[in-house]
C-alpha cells in the first residue's frame, strides 16, 4: 500500500494503517509526521523543495512587490521588506500544503480499508436536485434571498450580478459538452457571438424585437452547433480542442471582417432592450428587469440540464465521456450523442448571446475573444466537471471574487489567480464534484 502513495509516507506507519479499519482519528502531530516523513533525509527534502519554492516566489513577485514607480517624482522606491514576507508566506505555505495533503491521503487510503459492499451512498447533489421536498423549499428561500437584491443594491451592482448571471448559464451550456459528454470545446464563444448578432442584425433590418429574438438566436447557434459538430466526429482530445478553437476565431474573423454583413469593428449600436407588453422603462427598470429574467432563466436552464443527465440521452453523454469504444459497442449511437451535445449546449449560449447583445445594446466582435471561452472552461473545470450545483457556484465566485478584491488595487488579480491555484491543489475534482453511481443487481 505505501507503493501507491502519492507522497512520502513510512511503511510502518503504512502498517498500522492497515492493521486499524476501524477509522479512528488521526492525531495531527501524527499527520504531519507521516507526511514529512521525520527521518533526516526526506525532512531535508521537503525543507529544500520549500525553499525552493520561496525563492521562485520571490522571483516572480519581484516587480510587483518591491518595485513602486512615482511618475510625478520620477523615482523609484526598492520595498525589500516584502520580499521576507513573500518569502516566509511561500515558505510556510508549502509546508502546509503537503501536511494537507499527506492527510488527505491518509484518510483516503483508511476510507478503503472501510468499504461495505452492500451500502450504496446517496449523491446530495442528486437528493438536492431531485427530490421536491427538498428542492423546492431551497428553491423558494434562494428566489426571496436573490429578489430582493435590486431593493438594496446599487444600479451597478444590479448589472454585476446580471453578468454572473449570465455566466452561470453559459457555464450550464458549455458543462453539457465538456462535463457531461467530455467533447472539450474551446470554441464556445462562437455561438454566444452567433446569438448576439442575430438579434442585433434581425432588429437592424427587420425590426424583430427581442422576444421573438430570443429563441430564434438560441435554434440559430444550436444549428451552428451541429455544423461544427459533423466535421469533428472522429477527433477527440487536442485535436478536438485545436479544431473548435479555430471555429471560434473563424466566426470572430468573420464578424470583423465582413463589414457589408456585420458592420466590422465598429460593431452594431442602438439594440433595443427588453420591454415588457409595449411599456416603456427607465435604465434602472431595464435593468431590474432584465436581473428578475436572468434569474427565471438560470431555474430553467438547471431545471432542463438536470433532466437532461437523467435522461436517456443523458446516459449516453456519460458513457461517452467514460469510454468511447465501449459507449459503440453498448449499441449507442455516438454520431446522434456528440450532435445533440454540441446542439444543446450551444443553444444556451445563443439564448445568453440574445440577452447580451439587449443588456449592453452594442455588440462588436472585440466582446467574443478566446478569452471568454477559458473563462467559460474555467468556470466548468473549477466546479466540477458534470456539475451543475459546482458551475454554478465557480460561475458566481469568477464573476462575482475579482469586484470585491478592488480594494486590492494592483494585487487584485494576482490574489484572484492565486485563489484558483490553491482551488485546483486542494480540489483538483472541483469545488462539487460528480459521484459515480452504482447499480446492485437484485437477484431473483
Amino acid at each position: 500500500m505505501a507503493e501507491r502513495f502519492s507522497y512520502d509516507v513510512p511503511r510502518q506507519e503504512s502498517k498500522i494503517l492497515r492493521q486499524d479499519p476501524c477509522g479512528t482519528a488521526v492525531h495531527p502531530a501524527r499527520v504531519l509526521k507521516i507526511t514529512l516523513n521525520m527521518n533526516n533525509t526526506l525532512a531535508f527534502q521537503h525543507l529544500k523543495k520549500a525553499f525552493l519554492v520561496a525563492l521562485w516566489f520571490c522571483f516572480l513577485t519581484f516587480p510587483i512587490m518591491v518595485i513602486k514607480v512615482n511618475p510625478y517624482e520620477e523615482t523609484v522606491v526598492w520595498r525589500w521588506q516584502n520580499m521576507l514576507y513573500v518569502a516566509l508566506a511561500s515558505f510556510f505555505l508549502y509546508l502546509l500544503s503537503r501536511a494537507f495533503l499527506g492527510w488527505k491521503t491518509v484518510q483516503e487510503e483508511k476510507k478503503k480499508l472501510r468499504i461495505t459492499p452492500d451500502r450504496v451512498k446517496k449523491n446530495w447533489q442528486h437528493i438536492l436536485l431531485n427530490e421536491p421536498k427538498i428542492f423546492v423549499p431551497v428553491l423558494g428561500v434562494l428566489l426571496v434571498i436573490f429578489s430582493a437584491f435590486p431593493l438594496y443594491l446599487s444600479t451597478y451592482q444590479i448589472n454585476i450580478m446580471i453578468t454572473a448571471l449570465m455566466y452561470v448559464v453559459l457555464g450550464l451550456g458549455l458543462n453539457i459538452v465538456v462535463g457531461v459528454a467530455g467533447l472539450l470545446d474551446l470554441g464556445y464563444v462562437a455561438f454566444y457571438a452567433v446569438g448576439a448578432y442575430t438579434y442585433a442584425l434581425l432588429n437592424l433590418h427587420f425590426g424583430i424585437g427581442f422576444w421573438t429574438a430570443l429563441p430564434i438566436g438560441g435554434l440559430l447557434a444550436a444549428c451552428f452547433g451541429i455544423l461544427l459538430g459533423f466535421p469533428v466526429l472522429r477527433l477527440r482530445g487536442d485535436y478536438l480542442a485545436i479544431v473548435t478553437l479555430g471555429f471560434g476565431e473563424i466566426i470572430r474573423l468573420v464578424l470583423e471582417n465582413w463589414t457589408e454583413f456585420s458592420q466590422g469593428p465598429s460593431g452594431i449600436s442602438n439594440v433595443p432592450r427588453p420591454g415588457l407588453f409595449g411599456m416603456e422603462m427607465t435604465l434602472d427598470q431595464s435593468i431590474n428587469y432584465l436581473y428578475y429574467l436572468m434569474i427565471a432563466l438560470v431555474i430553467f436552464t438547471v431545471f432542463m440540464v438536470n433532466r437532461l443527465q437523467n435522461s436517456r440521452i443523458g446516459r449516453a453523454w456519460f458513457a461517452l465521456r467514460e469510454d468511447e469504444i465501449a459507449c459503440q459497442a453498448m449499441g449507442i449511437d455516438k454520431t446522434k450523442t456528440k450532435l445533440t451535445a454540441f446542439a444543446l449546449g450551444a443553444f444556451w449560449a445563443g439564448m445568453v448571446g440574445v440577452i447580451f447583445a439587449a443588456k449592453t445594446t452594442f455588440v462588436n466582435p472585440s466582446s467574443f475573444t478566446f478569452l471568454e471561452s477559458a473563462i467559460i472552461l474555467c468556470i466548468v473545470v473549477l466546479g466540477g466537471m458534470g456539475s451543475i450545483l459546482g458551475v454554478i457556484i465557480a460561475a458566481l465566485v469568477l464573476m462575482l471574487l475579482p469586484e470585491y478584491l478592488r480594494a486590492f488595487a494592483d494585487y487584485r488579480m494576482l490574489v484572484f489567480g492565486a485563489t484558483l491555484v490553491i482551488m485546483m491543489v486542494f480540489r483538483p475534482k472541483g469545488l462539487i464534484s460528480t459521484v459515480r453511481r452504482t447499480y446492485r443487481r437484485e437477484n431473483a
